[in-house]
């Protein structure tokens, strides 16, 4: 026995040696890689090794479960890895490495633990696990937990961003984790708001639900009423007796409320309760199968062009057994008599659906509320437009009676010089400062010459200065092309005025929409004033009441038109700069508003200031209320716009605010 004990001891030895001795030759292959250290996240990697090398979407949740839950500290790096393709395998032992490329087209082995390189390997001695795009996905979601509490607010930013975009049940948990230590006020307020949303979709806890959709009952984000139209969606079914038991019913449709015998009926058919109804096709196909000796059923094929002929042919077919009957009108009304019909809830809680149902009537309330809102502030800038386009109009044409055709292209030649003086100073905020005095210099320059040379001489012939203004139009529309192009040329807005004034997911208006409201109220106090509080406003108001007693207080009405005529232009060079900001400037950017501005003077009242902001005010809220009322067609919009100012003309010709004094009987 002893002798035995004693030989056992001896091979035990050996074997204990030799295994001793082969160990380091399996652990290093190659003389310029040592073996990494088999502790931590390499040991995880290595239980997990057959479905990571795999990388099937259908086998890989447990390997990426594992490695996610296992708190090693390792973990994100290497699941960033994995999903960057940027994780190798040394084919020679099966252990992972992350490899970076160097200068001798080899690649250094960097422990995955350690963080130490390790070894030098050639790529064909290396396998890159490439997950595809799916697995790349389910490792994104894991990720999210460790992105969500990484130091880097960047980081965590991203996160909430990925979850916003691919919402899913496995990041509830760890999105509600991160809230406690989330130090960044911005981001926290993201963090609950995403939290309560994935708890309305995801949480098992219907109370759960129901609070938090209580909670963001006020929210009238798009993302929260996307979160709750899914939980009100119904399924039709179809019953022989009462409502299914436990089902969550929507409601019961009883035919002819709620759904049509005819759909009803192909209700049935598409779940194999009734026998379809026959069309077109199913009978030309039976008649086609059964033609012999050029008849079927006995009919010649000659005749079955008549419909009552096909019919009788496929009757025949019928009796002979070689058809399938058509369902009659008394049986398809009984097979739809004996069934019962409700839309079903998807969604299996009942307080679920009742919150969510309460919940989406006080949005759509507040969203119909904010929409009216947000159609007001669209109509307010609309106006704000048609009056910068009109006021200088409203002084010439009021004041003078002069109806100037050519008033759009000098909101052209605004337009054109913000454009000219951009293509000189680059500082877009500083380039509109100078733009605005300078439209107003040059278009001021070009109504006084206008009025010298043309206007002087057709002063009480309104055909002639008509046709006079528009030859001037369409002259200067020409130039405008010679000099620029008929390309479209861009002014630019300043750097601040870009994006708009979110208020919520419903109302916003554009900065540069806010912009041209403040001028247009700016012009409107400038104007008050020089009429009011100046001599020039003075003169202008007397030559305006009347004419002749003006000229004998010793005021010289052709100065008067002169200088009236000048400013009105300068202000629509103004009303070009603003209006270049957001059009197109091009030689016929004039023609665009040319109409608009006439409608809002003669509807305000012409010689009005109050009148023309009246008249710019109403026809913005009508264009905008019809437009909104027929989005669809602007065009038809507009033609309803004017037919409604031909009716308003003919109950107030003299506009909204009318002249007082003598002239308003000229």
């Amino acid at each position: 026995m002893t002798r035995f004990f004693a030989a056992g001891l001896f091979v035990l030895w050996g074997c204990l040696a030799a295994t001793a001795q082969t160990a380091p030759q399996l652990a290093s292959p190659s003389p310029v890689a040592s073996a990494p250290s088999n502790t931590g996240v390499q040991d995880l990697l290595q239980s997990q090794s057959a479905l990571i090398v795999a990388s099937s979407r259908q086998t890989i949740e447990p390997a990426i479960d594992a490695i996610a839950e296992s708190g090693l500290a390792q973990v994100q790096a290497v699941l960033q890895l994995w999903q960057d393709k940027k994780l190798v395998l040394r084919t020679s032992d099966h252990v992972f490495f992350r490899a970076e490329k160097n200068a001798d087209g080899r690649y250094d082995l960097i422990d995955l633990d350690s963080g130490a390189m390790v070894g030098v390997a050639d790529k064909g001695d290396l396998k890159l696990i490439k997950p595809n795009s799916g697995v790349r996905a389910m490792i994104g979601t894991a990720l999210v937990r460790f992105q969500l509490e990484d130091p880097d607010l960047s980081i965590r930013q991203a996160a909430v961003t990925s979850i916003g975009r691919d919402p899913s049940a496995a990041a509830l948990m760890p999105l509600r984790a991160s809230i406690a230590s989330e130090t960044d006020e911005d981001l926290l307020a993201l963090k609950r708001r995403a939290e309560r949303l994935l708890t309305i979709r995801f949480d098992t806890d219907p109370k759960a639900r129901v609070g938090a959709i209580e909670e963001m009952s006020a929210d009238l984000g798009v993302d929260v009423r996307a979160t709750l139209n899914p939980l009100l969606q119904t399924e039709l079914q179809i019953h022989s007796s009462g409502a299914p038991t436990g089902a969550n019913v929507a409601a019961e449709r009883r035919i002819g409320r709620g759904i049509g015998a005819e759909d009803a009926y192909a209700a049935l058919v598409a779940r194999d309760l009734a026998p379809a109804a026959l069309g077109a096709d199913e009978i030309r196909s039976a008649l086609e199968a059964n033609i012999a000796d050029g008849r079927v059923a006995g009919i010649p094929l000659a005749q079955l062009s008549d419909p009552a002929m096909r019919q009788q042919a496929y009757d025949g077919l019928v009796a002979a057994g070689l058809a399938r009957p058509a369902p009659t009108r008394e049986e398809m009304a009984e097979a739809v008599a004996g069934y019962r019909y409700f839309d079903i809830y998807e969604e299996s809680s009942l307080a679920v659906t009742d919150a969510a149902e309460t919940a989406l009537a006080r949005i759509n309330r507040q969203v119909g509320f904010n929409q009216a809102a947000d159609l007001t502030l669209d109509a307010m800038s609309l106006a704000s437009i048609y009056f910068l386009a009109a006021i200088g109009l409203a002084i010439t044409f009021g004041v003078m009676g002069v109806i100037n055709m050519a008033h759009g292209e000098f909101i052209m030649m605004g337009a054109y010089t913000g454009y000219v003086v951009q293509l000189f100073i680059s500082d877009h905020t500083l380039s509109i400062l100078v733009a605005i005095p300078a439209a107003f210099a040059v278009t001021f320059g070009a109504g006084i010459a206008m009025e010298r040379l043309v206007i002087r001489w057709l002063y009480n012939r309104p055909l002639e200065t008509l046709l006079a203004t528009f030859g001037i139009s369409i002259a200067l529309q020409q130039l405008a092309k010679n000099i620029f192009g008929t390309q479209a040329r861009p002014l630019t807005a300043p750097g601040w005025l870009d994006g708009a004034w979110i208020i919520n997911d419903v109302v916003s208006i554009s900065y540069i929409r806010i912009a041209i409201f403040v001028l247009a109220l700016g012009f409107l106090g400038l104007l008050l004033f020089i009429i009011r509080r100046t001599r020039l406003g003075l003169e202008t108001r007397a030559v305006t009441q009347n004419r002749g007693m003006a000229a004998s207080m010793g005021i010289n009405p052709d100065r008067v038109n002169m200088l009236t005529f000048g400013l009105g232009s300068g202000i629509a060079g103004i009303a070009g700069v603003a209006i270049g900001l957001f059009a197109k400037v091009t030689s016929e950017l004039g023609n665009d508003y040319i109409v608009q501005s006439f409608m809002t003077v003669v509807v305000g009242g012409v010689g009005s200031i109050w009148g023309t902001l009246a008249g710019a005010v109403m026809i913005g809220f009508s264009q905008k209320g019809i437009e909104w009322l027929n989005p669809s067609n602007t065009l038809a919009a507009q033609t309803y716009m004017i037919v409604l100012i031909i009716i308003f003309i003919q109950f107030r010709p003299r506009g909204i605010v009318a002249l007082r004094g003598r002239a308003a009987g000229d």
